[in-house]
């Protein structure tokens, strides 16, 4: 056998997305040389500095919040894909989790003229295995680009668009330290908007 039968990537990235997908019916893509961008593209990222999935984010915030004018699901979006360099990964964090634990507030007109105030769903924690609510998917080898440099995380699973597990594996032949103290500690420094 080459060395290439024993890459990481068959040894345990393959098997790793195929359990989630069998086990956990999450859909499964490859990103490494197939993505490409733009709103057709594999994941519909216009760049690889993007780490939320916006096409699946908008296509969630319809599913789960029909009947809503475009401009409440755009608000929605921004605040999703919202930024804050002044705030710690922490506080980024905690902002995040409240819009996905509590909705997203959005404020808009009806087709009446009036205002109105809404919280909008980003997942459905109600049916949270139903497939027509949720979709859940695995992407191995997706580049992500940080302010200076450019980074290859093994596994992120994207729940509606929003990468919510980071899984970094390594081979038998590698000790597990080299995930955390390498990569992820790495990752962290030089693309922290993946952990937002």
């Amino acid at each position: 056998m080459s060395r290439k039968e024993y890459s990481e990537d068959i040894l345990v990235q393959q098997p790793t997305a195929e359990l989630l997908e069998q086990e956990l019916q999450y859909d499964s893509v490859l990103a490494y040389d197939a993505e490409g961008f733009g709103p057709d593209s594999l994941l519909g990222r216009r760049t690889d500095k993007e780490v939320v999935l916006r096409r699946d984010v908008d296509a969630a915030l319809r599913r789960l919040n029909p009947g809503l004018p475009d401009e409440a699901y755009r608000e929605a979006l921004a605040q999703v894909l919202a930024d804050d360099i002044t705030k710690s990964l922490e506080q980024m964090n905690e902002d995040k989790y409240r819009l996905l634990k509590d909705g997203v507030q959005v404020r808009y007109q009806d087709a009446s003229g009036q205002t109105k105030d809404r919280r909008l769903k980003l997942i459905d924690f109600d049916d949270p295995a139903n497939p027509k609510k949720n979709r859940f998917l695995v992407v191995r080898e997706i580049w992500v680009q940080g302010r200076l440099y450019r980074r290859r995380p093994d596994i992120i699973c994207y729940i509606n668009g929003l990468p919510l597990v980071f899984i970094e594996l390594k081979r038998y032949d590698q000790h597990v330290d080299k995930a955390f103290k390498k990569n992820y500690s790495d990752y962290l420094d030089t693309i922290p908007h993946l952990f937002h």
